[in-house]
């Protein structure tokens, strides 16, 4: 069971998951005829198997690492806005930075997050 299954408290329903996306395998593989690029592309299987991005009813889930590990759960309500910056390769492909801007000033970026658009739209969707 995920981290975010485990998480959920009562009543709570994921409502949309995103998760990294495939561009994190292109540098890895581009150095990949170099011995260096091996431990790169371990790197980038890991980070994609282990990083969870959901949202539920009541808050946003993200869970990041397996050895050590990195969450941010904030509520809806506490959701100030939610940046989406993508370049202009980010946009062809669709993946871009997510930043959750919390009450408080807290900024908290997640990058090559796969179609950053519709992680927005969902969060501002639950926030209604």
């Amino acid at each position: 069971m995920s981290y975010v299954e485990n998480n959920l408290i009562q009543g709570e329903q994921v409502v949309y998951r995103a998760e990294l996306h495939w561009i994190i395998f292109i540098w890895p593989v581009i150095f990949s005829f170099v011995l260096i690029g091996i431990p790169w592309l371990i790197a980038a299987i890991l980070q994609k198997k282990t990083t969870e991005m959901a949202v539920t009813n009541k808050r946003v889930i993200i869970k990041t690492g397996i050895i050590s590990r990195r969450t941010i759960e904030m509520n809806l309500s506490k959701i100030e806005n939610i940046e989406v910056n993508q370049s202009i390769i980010g946009r062809i492909f669709g993946y871009g930075i997510i930043t959750i801007v919390g009450t408080g000033g807290t900024h908290e970026p997640f990058k090559n997050v796969s179609q950053p658009l519709d992680f927005r739209k969902s969060v501002l969707a639950q926030g209604q």
